[in-house]
């Protein structure tokens, strides 16, 4: 644009803006109608709605298999790139899981994020040593240990709410299966 600014360029930047405005003020209004779900209602109501939409007892479930998958790769001397995968798989899933984080409840959070943390390092620490450095992969067997009881203290917890456990399968239950959380 030149140091004098003709009307067109003006109009076409002013719609620009305009549009870009639009753009994010619904973007808004959208995430906004999503979050409502979990924040209205009695606290029972507000964790269901979490667990379900969050599928929280599926990553509780999902990091209890990829925990003992670690297991049994090491046990049966995988190769380095078996153990490697099944590593990642602890890591990046217990990430996707603290994505999910916040809870509509504080503790269950705190538990949550406990054991979603001590997962991710646990998937780092084997990862790194998947190669035969013993020293992490002792770390993260001592990390993955702790995992167990952190995910029952979050089970028991939502049980506690909810009065129902959620269901830890790594597959949806169907709607009608008598599960609670079931969409």
């Amino acid at each position: 644009m030149s140091a004098r600014a003709t009307p067109e360029a003006f109009a076409r930047w002013t719609g620009a803006t305009a549009l870009t405005l639009a753009i994010i003020v619904v973007g808004a209004s959208a995430l906004a109608g999503c979050a409502g779900q979990d924040l209205s209602g009695p606290p029972a109501a507000r964790v269901s709605a979490w667990v379900s939409g969050a599928g929280g007892g599926a990553a509780i479930g999902t990091l209890r298999v990829e925990s003992r998958n670690i297991d049994l790769a090491l046990s049966r001397h995988d190769p380095a790139a078996a153990i490697k995968t099944v590593c990642a798989l602890l890591t990046n899933d217990a990430q996707t899981a603290i994505g999910n984080l916040p809870t509509p409840d504080p503790q269950l959070t705190d538990d949550l994020n406990r054991a979603y943390e001590d997962a991710a390092a646990a998937g780092d620490d084997c990862y790194a040593g998947s190669s035969g450095v013993t020293s992490l992969l002792h770390r993260s067997a001592a990390e993955r240990s702790k995992l167990m009881p952190l995910l029952t203290a979050a089970i028991d917890r939502i049980a506690q709410i909810t009065g129902h456990a959620p269901s830890t399968s790594t597959t949806r239950p169907a709607a009608g299966s008598g599960d609670p959380f079931a969409n």
